[in-house]
């Protein structure tokens, strides 16, 4: 590991939002196992957006990000969910959603900074569990991930809202009459939307 940089690690704020949408990008541009993933469900927001989407962030109660600065420089950036494990338990997890760091910038001890931060809000919000969602072929943060003690206990699925709604539509409804309405109300919303 390369020498330790001077950081600072804060909550984000909405002035941070075209960096982060910067960072994200950088992250997705430098590909590779991780940016694979990712890449299919990333576009690059204008600022306008970025900064709608941290608002939206920001406000949620049980929600937080973090940027890590060196020098004024946005390097990193995580962010978490305060969850129950389940939901008729009170067992409080904090789910580590995003953890991205320059690429330019890695191996300099900023992930861990953040973590810190991280691990000291979930005991403020007294987490008994630390969960963290990573690409699924991205060796490298799972190996970073195992390094740090994190066990692999849950696999994430993704699907776009359009293609759930018309196949399960088509498998809901019981009769064929049924199945073949729902199809043809699906076939016309996507026919609306791309026209």
């Amino acid at each position: 590991m390369r020498p330790r940089l001077p950081l600072t690690v804060r909550p984000a704020t909405l002035d941070d939002a075209e960096a982060l949408a910067e960072l994200w990008q950088h992250a997705v541009d430098e590909g590779g196992e991780a940016g694979a993933g990712h890449a299919t469900l990333w576009h690059r927001p204008d600022p306008a957006e970025a900064t709608e989407a941290l608002a939206f962030q920001l406000d949620h109660p049980h929600r937080g990000v973090w940027v890590a600065l060196h020098e004024d420089d946005v390097v990193g950036a995580v962010a978490a969910t305060v969850m129950t494990v389940t939901p008729v338990t009170t067992t409080r997890a904090l789910v580590v959603t995003d953890l991205v760091v320059d690429p330019s910038r890695r191996r300099h001890g900023i992930a861990w900074q953040m973590l810190l931060a991280v691990a000291e809000h979930g005991e403020a919000q007294e987490c008994a569990l630390y969960l963290a969602i990573i690409p699924g072929a991205a060796r490298e943060p799972a190996r970073y991930l195992a390094k740090l003690g994190f066990s692999p206990v849950a696999s994430v699925r993704a699907i776009t809202s359009q293609t759930l709604r018309a196949r399960v539509a088509a498998r809901a409804t019981t009769s064929p009459t049924g199945r073949m309405l729902a199809v043809r109300r699906s076939m016309r919303r996507r026919e609306g939307r791309s026209g």
